[in-house]
């Protein structure tokens, strides 16, 4: 096993320029990396939340909107069949947790019951996404199952994450964390943001975006409808924000063109300079929206994002091509943040804060260098032991630290892992394997010389029994890591991380790097006994 293989040497110094290259941009001024030639790595350490600093947000799905919401879609689908079917009915309400309406003719029951089956979907293990039920006077209450709600909750999560991750990609933040705790909560950190007002403002928001008509009928001096006003079933009223929020106007329930249509949103200027989202559709909604302008010229087109009316122009001709402008008392600013929440598109129900903090700058410098103490402590205690316990050999020894530590590092800054105070943890724990490795290497060694082999076999056969054992420890090592890292959470899958990454390196240098040492140490002094016999 000693012998000076090309690939061995090939495959060290490999390994020893890779981690110089990649760990260097740490630790070069920014001035200097400025100017680094761009075919060289840049990628620094990206530190974890309580080493730079930054906010924490811990978020819950309104699961009460999200169920509501969708109670109200199935209404509409259920008077939908209804109609289709020609079953006259009454009193279509969503009200504690169902859908509920009335027969007029109870005669028709069979074909009520045909059309209502149809309501809803299937969900994806199996089985239907309603139960609908009826007594003998044609009262039918439509609800969902347990296992649709459990449904809609984890789909909800699901989204939602990915939609924040968008969002706060678009500020610029590096790196958030950003994962599920428990059934219906999000926790996020993102590393760097000290402000987290500006975190809610953007990812608080949900962003649903919608064009309804305006019912002209009703309403139209901003006031809330008297109680001698009708207001049809078909209409809804809304908070009027164009009004500066004071007013209230009455808009057709039925959404002509939906936000989920929109490709593309930027802020821009209108004729007069004052700031607009200017937005595009794609085919279908292009289409559509050509279709409800050209019908509706001369009446009002409300543009409402979250139950609030932000703009209600008149259509003054067909707006054909699906690109179009949404118009209100934007600064600049608030309409950059409307385009930013638009394209990354809405959330599929409200969030509710339930947590938030920051962690400062100073604290996380704080936290960064009582790391580095720690690991220069650690790794000084670990470099003294190997070295007066082992002579040249613990020089060896330590010297294969430094390249496990290069290149740890190295692997790190190319992976741009998040590293963390406990990733921290696991650096110095992953030095105390390798040397635990070297040592077992060592002792075998030992116990062949004593045994009476030459130097050479006695190195030799201390490497080839120490292998499996080293093998092994390290296996389940990495085991343990991964599952960690599967189901850990962020502290935890940082230290699951580098540990996982210390396991491959530690093993890497604990055996070639002192086999290619001890090799030329052999080859250059044709030495007759162990320096550790």
């Amino acid at each position: 096993m000693l012998e000076l293989s090309r690939w061995k040497i090939v495959l060290v110094l490999g390994s020893i320029i890779f981690g110089i290259l990649y760990s260097l941009p740490n630790v070069l001024p920014e001035s200097v990396l400025a100017h680094w030639p761009t075919f060289l790595p840049h990628q620094r350490l990206n530190l974890g939340l309580d080493l730079q600093g930054g906010s924490r947000l811990l978020y819950e799905v309104d699961t009460a909107t999200l169920k509501k919401e969708r109670l109200a879609d199935l209404g509409e689908e259920a008077g939908q069949e209804l109609r289709d079917a020609q079953v006259q009915f009454q009193g279509l309400t969503t009200a504690n947790g169902v859908v509920s309406l009335r027969l007029s003719n109870p005669s028709q029951m069979g074909d009520a019951s045909s059309a209502l089956a149809k309501v809803g979907g299937m969900l994806p293990g199996g089985g239907r996404e309603v139960i609908v039920t009826h007594d003998a006077t044609g009262d039918f209450q439509i609800a969902l199952t347990p296992q649709a709600t459990q449904q809609e909750t984890t789909n909800a999560v699901a989204q939602s994450i990915e939609i924040i991750r968008r969002r706060i990609d678009l500020l610029g933040t590096k790196e958030p964390d950003i994962r599920q705790e428990g059934a219906a909560r999000i926790a996020i950190e993102a590393p760097g943001e000290s402000d987290p007002e500006k975190l809610k403002n953007v990812i608080g928001q949900t962003a649903k975006l919608t064009f309804q008509m305006v019912d002209e009928t009703i309403g139209q001096n901003g006031e809330l409808p008297d109680a001698t006003t009708i207001v049809p079933p078909d209409d809804v009223i809304l908070p009027d924000e164009d009004r500066g929020g004071a007013g209230y106007l009455v808009v057709k329930k039925r959404i002509s063109v939906d936000g989920a249509m929109l490709t593309h949103a930027q802020q821009g200027f209108d004729q007069n300079g004052s700031a607009v989202v200017e937005f595009r559709l794609n085919g279908a909604g292009a289409h559509r929206f050509g279709q409800v302008t050209t019908e509706n010229v001369g009446h009002r087109f409300a543009i409402v994002l979250d139950n609030k009316v932000i703009s209600a122009p008149v259509i003054q001709t067909p707006i054909i091509g699906g690109e179009g402008q949404i118009t209100g008392n934007f600064s600049i600013d608030s309409a950059n943040q409307l385009a930013l929440l638009l394209n990354s598109g809405a959330l599929p129900a409200p969030l509710r804060v339930i947590e938030e903090g920051t962690v400062g700058a100073d604290l996380g410098a704080d936290a960064v260098r009582a790391g580095v103490v720690g690991l220069s402590i650690g790794g000084a205690l670990i470099f003294a032991f190997i070295i007066l316990a082992y002579g040249l050999f613990g020089v060896f020894a330590g010297l294969a630290l430094i390249v496990n530590m290069l290149m740890m590092l190295g692997a790190l800054s190319m992976t741009q892992a998040t590293l963390t105070l406990p990733g921290i943890a696991g650096l110095i724990l992953t030095l105390a394997v390798a040397v635990d490795a070297n040592v077992l290497i060592y002792e075998r060694m030992r116990d062949e010389a004593n045994a009476g082999r030459g130097a050479m076999a006695a190195a030799d056969h201390g490497y080839q029994r120490a292998l499996t054992s080293i093998f092994d420890a390290n296996v389940t090592t990495m085991i343990s890591a991964l599952i960690m890292f599967a189901f850990g959470a962020g502290p935890v899958k940082g230290f699951a991380w580098t540990l996982s990454i210390g396991v491959v390196t530690s093993v890497f240098s604990a055996i070639l790097v002192t086999q290619l040492l001890i090799g030329w140490w052999f080859r250059i002094t044709r030495a007759k006994t162990l320096p550790i016999a």
